[in-house]
């Protein structure tokens, strides 16, 4: 039976994904503050407030995976972990959004690809959450985010060349617009939600990754882009 490790599988995004690969029949892993209880295995993360550091936390749940995989590879890692943080350099609140933008998006980001290392089978799907606003220039309303969404490209970008101890996977970045998310509506009520993207359209194609039923190029940041009701990926 393949596998797949979500990394945040209790968020929105992450809980679409782990739904949709356990209907076709795959085993899945999640990583998140607290179970997925449609996972298969979890590996609960401990919360902020333990100030653990980097290499505490990734020791704890790279163990955790090592437990739950038994001693077996996996064919897809998904790190979708990640939350949006706004601020400029005067806000009060700017360091706090910054660090909570780090440890949410670089982190989690760091950690799956030691856990690929080590895990993933050769030719296995390693896949990041990048943003398209970091994309080219800055970010002046979103500081902390953009410049964690920008170290995340630049990860993709590293781990796709030789000798990045990944070299053997297929490693890409999915860069939505907007999710669409039962939290953003309650917070965009009066957006066009045609322009938003189905969660169920991002978790279907993160499948036909990982499965190979539809090729990627490693490397790529690939945006997500909905219009009309129509979503593509480029």
């Amino acid at each position: 039976m393949p596998s797949v490790i979500v990394y945040g599988g209790r968020g929105a995004l992450g809980a679409a994904a782990v739904s949709l690969f356990k209907q076709r029949s795959w085993r899945v892993i999640s990583i998140d503050f607290s179970a997925n209880p449609d996972a298969d295995a979890n590996v609960t993360v401990p919360p902020a407030s333990a100030a653990q550091s980097l290499s505490e936390q990734g020791l704890h749940v790279i163990q955790g995976v090592e437990s739950a995989l038994g001693g077996s590879k996996t064919d897809a890692i998904l790190c979708v972990a990640g939350g949006w943080q706004g601020g400029n350099a005067a806000s009060n609140k700017f360091l706090d959004s910054a660090d909570a933008s780090i440890k949410q998006s670089v982190n989690s980001s760091l950690i799956a690809a030691n856990i690929a290392a080590h895990h993933l089978r050769p030719n296995g799907l390693l896949a990041f959450t990048g943003a398209v606003p970091a994309l080219d220039g800055g970010t002046p309303a979103m500081v902390g985010y953009g410049m964690a969404k920008a170290a995340v490209h630049h990860l993709v970008a590293s781990l796709a060349l030789p000798k990045s101890g990944v070299d053997s996977a297929r490693v890409v970045a999915i860069l939505p617009v907007t999710l669409d998310t039962p939290a953003n509506r309650a917070a965009m009520p009066a957006a066009d939600h045609s322009s938003w993207t189905p969660l169920s359209e991002v978790a279907e194609m993160l499948f036909r990754w990982s499965s190979g039923q539809t090729p990627c190029e490693s490397g790529k940041l690939y945006k997500v882009i909905t219009a009309e009701g129509a979503t593509r990926f480029e």
